[in-house]
């Protein structure tokens, strides 16, 4: 691993409990690391301490096999060799796009200088915008200018803190995609804080979901997505809600009685010995459930959000729980109005029951 996080902890003086516990990670040269979770969860302050910027408590930080972080020891930042794209981008506004992308080239004599930004800036799609100044671009190329000074002076490392942040919705999706491949073109390696799930989709080859200083998952999205590790994972990402279910063995495996009927025929499920009784809470994402107009079970529309090509609506079945389900946007009906929906459940989530 390039990026090797163990066991690190960063504790503020006078907290009660430390901001970033426990946490390991690994990042391959060449790949794309995201950490994502709510609000003071700990993911900024870990991207500060891989800087250099925070001091860790205990762990250690190798980066390429060096040790840069442990309890007693700490490489300034300036020696890590590591590049750092911030929220606000810290362009120097008195300063043009080519001398703002040759900041950290000032041990280059002046044609390789000029090389080097005619390269980056050719990367991040700005070639010939050298004279340039940053009140003159677009938030996305002030961005792509940042990202462009980040990598000039080649750093072994990108740390990028919610670059997006300050962009409206659409263009913070078209940027994650671009950014993606910028850095695939580069073989750069990073490590990117967000709060957004769809950039960290788009962006990460490894995603790690963070909450109160622990990290709870490090894994690609499909696995987030499909396979929570904890119950937090399972609620944090994606659209989804937890039932109450029974387990129940059957001579072809298991099936899982729930709100919405019984599922049979799963391919991942696990044995009814892994719960009491086989009682457990399941996991329904709103891709799990199918509008159907002619299905037996039936639910009242609580409340819908329109997506452009889709609703999504929240449910309340007969039971009493809520579910959610994607629907095609012609599909229109008003809140209060029931609708016909069938569980497609091919492998099933869950987690010990707990109270309401």
């Amino acid at each position: 691993m390039f990026l090797k996080i163990d066991q690190v902890d960063v504790r503020y003086p006078g907290q009660g409990h430390p901001a970033v516990h426990g946490v390991s990670l690994g990042l391959r040269a060449g790949d794309i690391g995201v950490l994502i979770g709510p609000s003071g969860c700990g993911k900024t302050t870990l991207l500060r301490a891989v800087a250099g910027l925070e001091r860790v408590s205990g762990g250690e930080i190798r980066l390429g096999g060096e040790r840069v972080s442990s309890a007693h020891q700490h490489v300034p930042p300036e020696a890590r060799r590591i590049g750092m794209v911030f929220q606000d981008y810290a362009l120097f506004p008195h300063l043009d796009v080519g001398r703002n992308v040759a900041f950290g080239l000032k041990h280059l004599a002046a044609a390789e200088r000029a090389r080097r930004v005619a390269e980056v800036l050719a990367l991040v799609d700005l070639a010939g915008s050298e004279q340039r100044f940053p009140h003159e671009l677009s938030g996305g190329q002030q961005q792509r200018v940042a990202l462009a000074r980040a990598m000039a002076p080649a750093p072994r490392l990108l740390l990028l803190d919610e670059p997006f942040s300050n962009l409206d919705v659409d263009l913070r999706e078209r940027l994650a995609h671009e950014l993606r491949l910028i850095l695939k073109a580069a073989g750069a390696t990073a490590l990117f804080v967000t709060h957004d799930q769809l950039e960290a989709f788009a962006i990460g080859d490894q995603i790690g979901v963070m909450h109160d200083g622990h990290l709870h998952q490090w894994d690609d999205a499909y696995s987030l997505y499909h396979r929570p590790a904890t119950r937090f994972v399972a609620d944090f990402i994606g659209h989804g809600v937890f039932v109450p279910a029974r387990i129940v063995a059957t001579e072809r495996g298991a099936k899982v009685d729930t709100p919405l009927g019984t599922l049979r025929n799963l391919t991942d499920c696990p044995l009814p010995s892994a719960y009491p009784d086989g009682h457990c809470d399941l996991l329904l994402r709103a891709d799990d459930i199918l509008h159907d107009d002619d299905a037996p079970v039936t639910a009242r529309i609580v409340r819908k959000a329109f997506r452009g090509s889709e609703f999504l609506y929240t449910l309340q079945l007969d039971s009493g729980e809520t579910v959610m389900t994607y629907v095609p946007s012609h599909h229109q009906h008003k809140v209060g109005e029931r609708i016909g929906i069938v569980p497609a459940v091919h492998h099933v989530v869950t987690f010990p029951p707990q109270a309401a």
